[in-house]
């Protein structure tokens, strides 16, 4: 059976749903407000999550991690310290020194944000997060698993993004990027010259070498306060659309008396997303067996508001992982059956919660309307309830219970 034929007046009923889901981010919002990773803000909106899931599902758990949220994106800070260190060492004629200070830019810059790892974290404050997680479970037996995943937390506002929109932040990443080349170039130039360790004794090329890297500190400072972690963002967009989005799924299907012979549908309200995906990792190996014990698949939802650029990111974690094609072709299908058409994409800068999940294996992508500029909402003060977009919310919930029922009838397959 179709989505469209569960229920009369389909369309109308997910209309329904997305006016649930803007009165709830909107409360959200103004009851709660922004929610950094850890923070009670956070905890308080995992707990409201379960208050929700409490009508609709039929088991439901809020299950606590540890994370180190500072550490994510610290090492904004530590590489520009860690530059600016080895401009020093340059000028100084401490060549040999200036290594250091690129192998720490470059292990932070690769691990941290590249992949994601847990590479500097042990030296950040440790705090709990949690993950509100919900089930509607089939009535027969459980033979398929369909996850719909949105994130609670939000972000500290990101200031180039908000004082200059995609140009500034672009100019900022390729500022530091190119003032580490340049460093790095300085360093092995300088090394060959024979200024390894020569203190105050640069000459000739080799000095102007090094004092040209002093060109480069206005990037190591905007690198420096790119972050402003006192002000967390509202979050409305990104990502509290896929929240409810997600959570729309099976009120529609409790509120119409909706249930799967076979197939278990799931709600994850992840925390920490934005501190490095540690909610979904966490999530990801705690359910690690049940996860892989039936056919499952993970569709993580994440912001519902540019309606022209809704798309399946089948390339995740800066285009390093390549999602399960079957998954995308589910998606990819849904919005076929939803009215539209949407192409394939690679998340080239960042990554999702489908990322973490997929990495432990398990058949994960992530559906998002946004567009990827990035617009300037995009983890700033502009990310508000006043600024949802009612008609995207609308047909991503519509495209989400189109996953549902597909997958409940076909499960994955490379093509439907």
């Amino acid at each position: 059976m179709k989505a469209s034929e569960s229920t009369g007046n389909f369309k109308s009923r997910v209309r329904e749903y997305a006016n649930y889901s803007a009165r709830s981010i909107k409360r959200v919002c103004k009851e709660i407000g922004p929610r950094p990773c850890g923070s009670d803000e956070e905890k308080r909106t995992a707990e409201y999550m379960m208050n929700e899931f409490k009508s609709c599902s039929d088991s439901s758990s809020m299950e606590e991690f540890t994370v180190h949220p500072s550490a994510f994106l610290g090492w904004f800070k530590v590489d520009a310290v860690a530059l600016i260190f080895s401009m020093l060492c340059l000028i100084f004629g401490l060549t040999v020194l200036s290594y250091i200070g690129i192998a720490i830019s470059v292990f932070c810059l690769i691990a941290e944000f590249v992949f994601y790892k847990e590479a500097i974290d042990i030296f950040y404050p440790k705090k709990t997060s949690y993950n509100a997680y919900a089930t509607k479970k089939a009535t027969v037996e459980t033979r398929r698993h369909i996850i719909f995943a949105g994130h609670m937390d939000s972000s500290f506002e990101w200031r180039p993004t908000y004082y200059g929109g995609k140009g500034l932040l672009y100019a900022t990443f390729a500022y530091a990027i190119l003032g580490l080349f340049y460093i790095i170039f300085a360093t092995i130039f300088n090394t060959v010259k024979g200024y390894a360790f020569s203190f105050m004794a640069l000459e000739g090329a080799s000095k102007i070498v090094a004092y040209v890297s002093l060109a480069f500190l206005p990037a190591m400072i905007m690198l420096f306060f790119f972050l402003d972690t006192k002000r967390c963002v509202q979050g409305a967009n990104d990502n509290l659309t896929g929240v409810f989005g997600a959570t729309s799924v099976i009120k529609f299907m409790q509120d119409n008396g909706i249930s799967f012979e076979y197939t278990d549908v799931s709600v994850l309200a992840s925390g920490g997303e934005e501190a490095g995906l540690r909610g979904a990792k966490a999530f990801a190996k705690a359910h690690i067996d049940e996860l892989k014990e039936v056919e499952t698949a993970f569709i993580a939802v994440d912001t519902l508001k540019d309606y022209e650029t809704f798309a399946v990111y089948s390339k995740d974690m800066s285009g390093l992982t390549k999602q399960d094609p079957r998954i995308c072709a589910l998606v990819k299908k849904a919005g076929e059956l939803s009215d539209i058409e949407m192409e394939y994409a690679n998340l080239f800068c960042g990554a999702s919660d489908a990322a973490a999940v997929s990495q432990a294996g398990v058949p994960a992508v992530c559906l998002a309307a946004m567009d990827p500029g990035p617009p300037r909402y995009y983890h700033t003060r502009l990310d508000t309830a006043d600024n949802l977009e009612l008609k995207s919310i609308e047909k991503g919930i519509e495209i989400l219970i189109n996953c549902a029922f597909l997958f409940d009838e076909q499960g994955l397959k490379e093509s439907y």
